[in-house]
């Protein structure tokens, strides 16, 4: 039966999400359980029955007058011939979320060694009391950031191989949907740990400062920030090759709503523009501030304050449910 239940869903895949389709969608699922049933009581094996289901309610062009969807058939094969949507397969899929997996790693690690950086010359001076520590200092930096550079470049490579998915129209099946959003659902928990501790990290990095007086405590500031970063880039971008398999099917089709039934909507594109970069904005915000008035101990409250900001926000600017 899940044979049947899946052939339909891939019948009405690029059918529009209407209340009009979901009802004859319903109905035709109704008549070939009732067929599939009827035939395994009178002694056909499964295999057969599926496959007699399938030959016999398995057009839906023949089936469009009686369902009362000859317009909406009509317009798919119009809109399939005007615009082709290329197929990713779950092999596909699984490379590229592999591959986000990679370019979060080399980002998040390419923005500490950044940070971390400027610590160079502080331990090196610390370390050495040398007249060559101003040196060691400053080439340390500089190897820092030229490592960065090259995780930068090589992701910038590597992630061009799949520019097609932003570039070109895409879509997957059921099966393949179904996939990514219980991966997505498994790493939930894990993302919102990261980026508490990663919040955490940044916002009291200053700590060691306050607490120490020692020419060590610069350095633990910035690692403390450099893998609080780490830890938001990776999760960050780990979810969010989730969400852009997610939202590959065309969001007005059947298929479009596959592993999107928590999804919020907002109330135009320039709301969800703004909703996607909240949190990376707070982020950079604090540390411009942090950084340029070195008052770690105060703007900290900046966090409490987004929090609530954003939850102003989401009540403004997400749909409210008919």
């Amino acid at each position: 039966m899940e044979t049947i239940k899946s052939y339909l869903e891939a019948m009405f895949a690029n059918m529009p999400n209407t209340p009009e389709v979901k009802k004859a969608k319903d109905e035709l699922l109704t008549m070939m359980e009732d067929k599939y049933n009827e035939m395994i009581a009178d002694g056909v094996n499964e295999n057969t029955a599926v496959g007699t289901v399938i030959s016999e309610f398995g057009n839906l062009d023949e089936l469009a007058e009686d369902l009362g969807l000859e317009k909406e058939v009509e317009e798919v094969h119009e809109r399939e011939q005007e615009i082709p949507r290329r197929f990713v397969s779950m092999e596909e899929v699984n490379d590229f979320i592999a591959s986000r997996k990679r370019s979060g790693l080399f980002v998040g690690i390419g923005t500490l060694l950044c940070i971390i950086s400027v610590t160079s010359p502080i331990l090196c001076d610390t370390a050495f009391y040398s007249k060559f520590s101003d040196k060691y200092g400053v080439l340390g930096m500089f190897m820092c950031i030229a490592v960065a550079v090259a995780f930068f470049v090589f992701n910038g490579i590597t992630r061009k191989d799949w520019d097609f998915l932003k570039k070109q129209p895409c879509q997957i099946d059921m099966a393949t949907a179904n996939m990514v959003k219980e991966k997505r659902k498994d790493f939930k928990i894990t993302r919102a740990w990261m980026h508490t501790l990663g919040v955490i990290l940044c916002a009291f990095c200053w700590l060691p400062c306050a607490i120490m007086d020692n020419e060590v405590c610069p350095v633990l500031l910035f690692f403390s920030v450099g893998i609080g970063v780490l830890l938001i880039v990776y999760s960050s971008h780990v979810y969010g090759a989730y969400e852009t398999i997610l939202s590959l099917n065309d969001q007005n089709t059947i298929s479009g709503r596959y592993g999107r039934e928590e999804d919020v909507e907002y109330v135009n594109d320039r709301a969800k523009g703004i909703m996607e970069v909240y949190w990376s904005t707070v982020t950079c915000i604090y540390l411009i501030i942090s950084f340029l008035t070195f008052r770690w101990e105060s703007t900290w409250i900046i966090w409490p304050v987004a929090v609530i900001i954003n939850k102003i926000l989401r009540l403004t600017l997400t749909k409210e449910e008919d």
